[in-house]
Protein backbone atom coordinates (compact mmCIF):
# COMPACT_ATOMS: atom_id res chain seq x y z
CA UNK A 1 0.00 0.00 0.00
CA UNK A 2 1.41 3.37 -1.05
CA UNK A 3 1.73 6.00 1.67
CA UNK A 4 1.47 9.76 1.37
CA UNK A 5 4.11 11.98 2.94
CA UNK A 6 2.28 15.20 1.98
CA UNK A 7 -0.37 15.04 4.71
CA UNK A 8 2.15 15.74 7.47
CA UNK A 9 2.99 19.11 5.84
CA UNK A 10 -0.60 20.35 5.66
CA UNK A 11 -1.54 23.45 7.67
CA UNK A 12 -3.60 22.94 10.81
CA UNK A 13 -6.35 23.89 11.06
CA UNK A 14 -7.12 23.41 7.40
CA UNK A 15 -7.84 26.59 5.42
CA UNK A 16 -11.38 27.80 4.89
CA UNK A 17 -12.87 27.30 1.45
CA UNK A 18 -12.26 30.38 -0.70
CA UNK A 19 -15.64 30.01 -2.41
CA UNK A 20 -18.77 27.85 -2.36
CA UNK A 21 -18.37 26.68 -5.95
CA UNK A 22 -15.76 26.28 -8.67
CA UNK A 23 -15.24 29.87 -9.81
CA UNK A 24 -13.37 28.70 -12.92
CA UNK A 25 -16.46 26.72 -13.99
CA UNK A 26 -18.66 29.76 -13.38
CA UNK A 27 -16.35 31.92 -15.52
CA UNK A 28 -16.33 29.29 -18.30
CA UNK A 29 -20.12 28.80 -18.20
CA UNK A 30 -19.69 25.18 -17.13
CA UNK A 31 -21.26 23.28 -14.24
CA UNK A 32 -19.09 21.38 -11.71
CA UNK A 33 -20.08 17.77 -10.98
CA UNK A 34 -18.57 17.70 -7.47
CA UNK A 35 -16.38 20.10 -5.54
CA UNK A 36 -12.93 19.63 -4.01
CA UNK A 37 -11.03 21.95 -1.65
CA UNK A 38 -7.25 22.37 -1.63
CA UNK A 39 -5.98 21.71 1.88
CA UNK A 40 -3.07 24.12 1.52
CA UNK A 41 -4.81 27.28 0.29
CA UNK A 42 -8.58 26.62 0.31
CA UNK A 43 -9.04 26.86 -3.48
CA UNK A 44 -12.31 25.20 -4.54
CA UNK A 45 -12.31 23.37 -7.86
CA UNK A 46 -14.41 20.83 -9.68
CA UNK A 47 -13.59 17.11 -9.65
CA UNK A 48 -12.15 15.05 -12.48
CA UNK A 49 -15.67 13.88 -13.39
CA UNK A 50 -16.42 17.50 -14.31
CA UNK A 51 -15.65 18.57 -17.88
CA UNK A 52 -12.87 21.02 -16.95
CA UNK A 53 -11.21 19.22 -13.97
CA UNK A 54 -10.17 22.38 -12.12
CA UNK A 55 -9.15 20.69 -8.82
CA UNK A 56 -6.47 18.55 -10.48
CA UNK A 57 -5.42 21.52 -12.64
CA UNK A 58 -4.95 23.54 -9.44
CA UNK A 59 -2.69 20.80 -8.07
CA UNK A 60 -0.52 20.79 -11.21
CA UNK A 61 -0.28 24.60 -11.32
CA UNK A 62 0.24 25.24 -7.59
CA UNK A 63 2.06 22.07 -6.47
CA UNK A 64 -0.53 21.72 -3.66
CA UNK A 65 -0.99 17.93 -3.60
CA UNK A 66 -3.85 17.19 -1.17
CA UNK A 67 -7.53 18.07 -1.46
CA UNK A 68 -10.71 17.05 0.30
CA UNK A 69 -14.23 16.50 -0.90
CA UNK A 70 -16.78 19.23 -0.21
CA UNK A 71 -19.73 16.95 -0.88
CA UNK A 72 -22.27 16.54 1.92
CA UNK A 73 -22.08 13.16 3.64
CA UNK A 74 -18.55 12.51 2.38
CA UNK A 75 -15.35 12.86 4.41
CA UNK A 76 -12.22 11.89 2.51
CA UNK A 77 -8.99 13.42 1.21
CA UNK A 78 -6.96 12.62 -1.90
CA UNK A 79 -3.30 13.16 -2.73
CA UNK A 80 -2.90 13.89 -6.45
CA UNK A 81 0.86 13.27 -6.33
CA UNK A 82 0.69 9.83 -4.70
CA UNK A 83 -2.75 8.91 -6.14
CA UNK A 84 -4.02 7.65 -2.78
CA UNK A 85 -6.80 8.37 -0.31
CA UNK A 86 -5.31 9.91 2.81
Amino acid sequence: MKECQHVAALPHPEPAALSETCLECVAAGSHPVQLRKCLECGHVGCCDSSPLKHASAHCRESAHPVMRTLEKGEDWRWCFVDNVLV
